[in-house]
């Protein structure tokens, strides 16, 4: 087995190693969140998601909106939000989130959505309008997008770059070996021109992956290659966990410093931030990716 990781077997799935201690859910400043949250009828990635940081995140009074809804038309292996076939999109949805920011003092807001394959334009069009408003009404604020791929539709992708958020990110979520078993209908290559179009731009391009799917190490170091090629600025890598049963398994635990490794590979290969370790997830310090100079 390679060195750094820890084997699952099915005995084992439930059994979390110690470097997987996630703080609880609690607080003033979380219970807040939560009130905004559910007081504007919003949804969160980290709800939705079952994100193993929601505790810190919201214990520290921030948040990953999901908009668009909360039911996705992919079915993806790794993912627990809601698949299925999504509500007609509510155009007051915007508005509530621009309240609810307003409300809740935020200075840096991560949004991100379910993908829309229903709509005619993916849902570019909200992605673009909803950026516009938040910039109109909440001066001062900046803005990290997770945008789906819009099936690689280079006008499409163009609306949410033309709306001038501080970063963009788009997800390769794992190797390319792996992507076909794990994302439903998402291309590695393809999510690669995403970020491709979005490093063109003066916009900081972004990207993710999880480990512990049953990638080799050559697969990952391929990975961030892949990523430079296309001139991604900044990485986050953290532990897969499955959310439900039928979910794709943990093939192992990734040991803390096989991700210090990686850090370490990835700033060497000339990325500007990187973010990795077990509970690191798409949003995790994306604060400090908004002001990354190109």
């Amino acid at each position: 087995m390679e060195k750094g990781k820890h084997k699952v077997d099915l005995k084992e799935r439930k059994r979390l190693p110690e470097w997987m201690r996630m703080r609880m859910p609690g607080g003033d400043s979380y219970l807040q969140v939560k009130e905004q949250v559910n007081k504007y009828a919003l949804h969160t990635i980290c709800s939705s998601g079952n994100c193993p940081n929601i505790g810190e995140c919201w214990g520290e009074g921030t948040a990953t909106f999901m908009i668009l809804g909360e039911i996705c038309t992919r079915a993806c292996k790794f993912c627990a939000v809601k698949t299925g076939k999504p509500l007609a999109v509510d155009e007051r949805e915007a508005e509530r989130l621009v309240q609810s920011i307003r409300s809740m003092g935020i200075k840096h807001a991560v949004i991100t959505s379910v993908d829309r394959d229903d709509l005619a334009d993916k849902g570019a069009g909200f992605w673009a309008s909803t950026i516009r408003l938040l910039r109109e009404e909440v001066p001062g604020l900046t803005l990290e997008t997770l945008i789906p791929d819009f099936d690689g539709i280079p006008e499409l992708v163009e609306q949410v770059i033309d709306a001038e958020p501080e970063v963009i990110s788009h997800n390769l979520e794992t190797v390319e070996r792996l992507t076909p078993q794990i994302r439903s209908r998402a291309k590695y290559r393809r999510s690669l021109e995403v970020i491709r179009m979005v490093a063109k731009s003066d916009i900081t391009s972004k990207s993710g992956i999880m480990l512990g799917l049953g990638e080799t190490e050559e697969e990952v170091l391929q990975c961030m290659d892949d990523l430079r090629v296309v001139s991604c600025e900044v990485l986050t890598i953290g532990q897969y966990l499955q959310p439900t049963m039928e979910h794709m398994p943990v093939f192992d635990y990734i040991h803390p410093d096989k991700f210090e490794y990686y850090r370490k590979e990835a700033i060497a290969r000339g990325f500007a931030a990187v973010e990795s370790s077990p509970l690191v997830r798409s949003s995790y310090h994306a604060e400090k990716h908004a002001n990354l100079s190109k």
